[in-house]
């Protein structure tokens, strides 16, 4: 097959009537499911094998998506006007921001990052607006992890703590509970499922055991277990709603199963300062290692989120809220995330690759960003509506672009295309726009 000069290497895919793809890559969230089977008809996907509630009706709409999409100031341009336009702001730019990145892949990542040390710019990825007391939490107390293959082949006991995986994750049960593994040949049947939530949901009610904690005490139930392990009894007979006795029990049984893994959502991170929650967890797990074995494990959203965190982190040292404005990285939650420079009004322009973080900005941050020129890197999935100054219609990896994504458990999934797309990537755009900073002083 001839190659079009317009068409990148990259995106090109032998044109049939129908193509069946084995083990593809989801994104749509951070399980990074690997073993979809697409089917594609005529530059697009007309059936998806395996996939859950969620991936199913975003992939069924992506089609081939040829015509390139280019914007500056609400008018049609060309790539290369919108480039110009793009590179404009940011050079005319005292104190840029970079923010996203959850959707894009490890390359566009890479050069988002070399835009921001460019610069002299704040790059900050959707974690500060997600799992970032995680993050806080770990770097204070340490995790004990684990790849969620491990999971699958040893653990005889799963606990969800504020994380309903049915509905925010709906194969993680499926291939981390319920199938059969190395040591647990009977899957379910060989596992203790606990949940931990304030209210009743679709997972506790498939759970063995569910653990119904009143709102805001999920640190005092942690502490209390911690107690009891360590052989002490705490003085209430009733424990932040859940009665002293069912802890005790609980404590017994995480003693001493063979191997204990505890997934924690966004739910633990519902408190006024949420990190200390997650710290009480962690440091529960540590204490149950002194018995048997256990891990943890942050339940992470959007698809590639662990993947941004990598990224920053082997770029600059850091994983989210990083600022270049002295010539180097340097990291500080609160006073360099996106959300607060923009509520302080400390930014005069910004790039949005992926359109996913800007809905958990507060009313006023989103206020200021319809103030300020906006450039935004989005595929027709998450465009949205948002106002821009200058915007790039881009070609979505895993579908259009080869690429790769972390799961969940920072392991690295390889992305291939599916589809054929002129669509630049982000990778593209964001070097393109570099280029032209470089080249015009």
């Amino acid at each position: 097959m001839k190659i079009p000069p317009s068409l990148p290497p990259s995106a090109c895919l032998p044109v049939l009537v129908t193509q069946s793809f084995e083990n593809v890559a989801c994104t749509v969230c951070g399980c990074v499911c690997d073993d979809l089977r697409l089917l594609v008809d005529r530059g697009s996907i007309v059936a998806a094998e395996h996939a859950c509630s969620l991936s199913e009706p975003w992939l069924l709409a992506q089609t081939s998506a040829d015509d390139f999409s280019t914007q500056a100031d609400g008018k049609a341009v060309s790539f290369a006007e919108a480039v110009a336009a793009a590179a404009d702001v940011l050079r005319r730019s005292r104190a840029p921001l970079i923010y996203g990145l959850s959707t894009s892949s490890t390359p566009g990542q890479r050069a988002a990052c070399r835009l921001a040390d460019l610069l002299g710019a704040t790059i900050d990825t959707t974690a500060s607006t997600c799992h970032a007391p995680s993050i806080i939490a770990v770097q204070s107390v340490g995790e004990s992890t684990s790849s969620l293959g491990e999971v699958k082949n040893r653990a005889d006991m799963v606990v969800y703590w504020g994380s309903n995986p049915l509905k925010s994750h709906p194969r993680h049960i499926e291939r981390y509970v319920e199938a059969s593994g190395m040591f647990v040949p009977g899957g379910r049947a060989d596992r203790f499922l606990v949940v931990v939530d304030c209210q009743r949901t679709a997972t506790s009610d498939i759970a063995d055991q569910f653990l119904q904690v009143d709102p805001g005490t999920d640190f005092e139930v942690l502490w209390a277990l911690r107690m009891i392990l360590k052989g002490a009894t705490p003085s209430e007979d009733i424990v932040g709603g859940v009665p002293l006795q069912q802890l005790i029990q609980l404590a017994q049984t995480m003693r001493t199963c063979r191997y204990g893994a505890m997934f924690f959502g966004l739910g633990l991170t519902k408190a006024s300062v949420p990190h200390v929650n997650v710290e009480a967890l962690l440091r529960l797990v540590t204490d149950l290692n002194s018995h048997t074995r256990w891990i943890a494990r942050r339940m992470r959203i959007p698809g590639d989120v662990a993947g941004a965190d990598s990224v920053l982190c082997w770029q600059t040292g850091f994983p989210f809220s990083v600022s270049f404005a002295r010539g180097y990285p340097r990291y500080n939650p609160g006073e360099y995330t996106a959300n607060n420079l923009l509520e302080r009004g400390e930014v005069d322009s910004v790039m949005l690759v992926g359109c996913e973080g800007v809905e958990k900005l507060s009313s006023l941050a989103r206020q200021r960003l319809s103030q300020i020129p906006t450039i935004v890197l989005a595929n027709r999935s998450n465009v949205g509506d948002l106002a821009s100054s200058v915007q790039f219609t881009t070609a979505i990896y895993g579908v259009h672009r080869a690429g790769t994504a972390y799961r969940m458990d920072e392991v690295p999934i390889p992305l291939r295309p599916v589809l054929e797309s002129r669509l630049p990537s982000d990778e593209e755009v964001i070097d393109a726009i570099r280029r032209s900073i470089c080249e015009k002083p």
